[in-house]
């Protein structure tokens, strides 16, 4: 009887739960009300079967529950019955089915007229190209994926020059337009969803796998990869911004071509030169760093992501936060660099410094952070070298001083929370696993060996 009992508390207990539970899909932003039909569908097709057979237990526990001197009756065939269950479940099958073959057919037709975007994913961030005036996408292959090319396009195809890059996780896409969504992986397999949108899909690297969708209202929504990537698959975020078409064309307007992408200045190391004077007083004149000043070693660090770091305290993204003292120190040294060529020639010149190794000054427990640092490889590297593909700065023979504070301020939230952080906030969560200073320490002193 307890079993029985306990099947119908779970039943009973299951439903008032789906009635009135608080928990339900957010509100929809597209034209995939189709989507949300079907999942009613296959909830109230599982629904009836979960309550019946459940309560049959329950029944068949009761009524046929022991009682002395009662002899079971045994009939191992009944063909009737069969015949009605296969019946039943053929029946129910087929409604949980029929309405999502329908709707898949629907989801990978379509419609002439719609736009284009490319989605390319990546462990653990999202890119995005567009069309320019002519409508259509340039060729592209993996093999020419560089830090100069991260798109792989094929810079000998002339229809891809105007092609627009979006080298953010944060995509705009224009209300009441049809849009076909085209995918691309880098790596491994990743999967695009956007909840709100009802969409996903996988993405398999060597395969161009796509869907559509018309937004049907302006706000920002989700982006997630639902497929195991790696380590950093939960922090594999980005933002979908749905504009209206004028505010969408100002923005895409403002994203840079391929053409100009090859056309950029990949640096003057003399013209650096001269800008990096004002830089010396605090970093050094090699760039070797000064704790003192709270200024960390720049030489021997990744170009890329120095520049990524200049344009982030130019356009606050870093020192937004008001506990984030030294990076808002940053922010008017960093405004002294007129443009983007001005900030790669003072990185090129910094690419000419000599190494410098800095002292040591965080000590801990280096054995212990072998072992946490096993984390840290999937993205930093194995010898902490740092990886361009992962987004991932380089840590060996940089300033642990300050790479202990940027882990303190990543983990109690002082960096990364800006909404264009996207990287940062990848961090943050991270960090999460470094219970505190010490541990930080542990991790630091061990990097410190490679």
């Amino acid at each position: 009887m307890t079993i029985a009992i306990a099947l119908i508390v779970l039943v009973v207990a299951t439903v008032l739960f789906h009635f009135l539970s608080p928990w339900w899909f957010t509100p929809i932003a597209s034209n995939w009300q189709t989507v949300d039909s079907t999942v009613d569908v296959t909830f109230w097709v599982t629904g009836v079967v979960f309550v019946a057979v459940n309560l049959f237990l329950a029944y068949a526990i009761i009524r046929y529950r022991h009682r002395k001197g009662n002899k079971a009756h045994y009939e191992p065939e009944n063909k009737k019955l069969e015949w009605w269950l296969t019946g039943i479940t053929s029946v129910g099958i087929a409604a949980m089915l029929a309405p999502g073959l329908s709707v898949w057919a629907n989801f990978v037709t379509v419609p002439e007229g719609a736009d284009v975007v490319e989605v390319l994913g990546q462990q653990w961030a999202w890119t995005y190209r567009f069309p320019g005036k002519d409508g259509q996408l340039g060729a592209s292959d993996a093999n020419l994926i560089s830090v100069d090319n991260p798109f792989g396009m094929d810079p000998n195809d002339p229809v891809g020059q105007d092609d627009h890059l979006v080298a953010s996780p944060e995509l705009h896409l224009p209300i009441d337009r049809p849009v076909k969504i085209l995918l691309r992986a880098k790596d491994v397999n990743h999967q695009f969803a956007v909840p709100q949108f009802r969409v996903k899909m996988d993405m398999v690297p060597g395969m161009v796998t796509y869907f559509w969708l018309t937004p049907t209202r302006t706000g920002e929504f989700d982006v997630l990869c639902e497929q195991l990537c790696g380590v950093a698959h939960f922090a594999m975020r980005g933002r979908v911004v749905v504009d209206k078409q004028e505010d969408f064309e100002t923005w895409l307007a403002a994203q840079p071509t391929f053409e100009r992408t090859l056309m950029a200045s990949k640096g003057d190391a003399e013209a650096g030169k001269a800008l990096f004077t004002a830089c010396t007083a605090c970093h050094g004149a090699q760039g070797e760093g000064n704790r003192e000043l709270n200024a960390p070693k720049l030489s021997g660090q990744s170009d890329w992501y120095l520049v990524r770091q200049l344009q982030s305290f130019k356009g606050g993204v870093r020192g937004a936060h008001e506990q984030d003292t030294y990076a808002k120190q940053m922010i008017p040294f960093a405004t002294m660099l007129a443009d983007d060529t001005a900030i790669k020639n003072v990185v090129a010149y910094i690419k000419t410094l000599p190494e410098v190794r800095p002292a040591a000054s965080v000590v801990g427990d280096p054995v212990r952070g072998r072992e946490l640092y096993q984390t840290c490889t999937s993205c930093h590297g194995a010898k902490a070298q740092g990886i361009w593909a992962t987004n991932a700065p380089r840590l060996s023979n940089m300033s642990d001083w300050y790479m202990a504070r940027q882990l303190r301020n990543f983990r109690d939230g002082i960096r990364g929370g800006h909404p264009q952080d996207f990287h940062g906030a990848q961090m943050r969560s991270m960090t999460q696993i470094l219970a505190d200073d010490a541990t930080i320490a542990d991790v630091l002193d061990y990097v410190r060996t490679l």
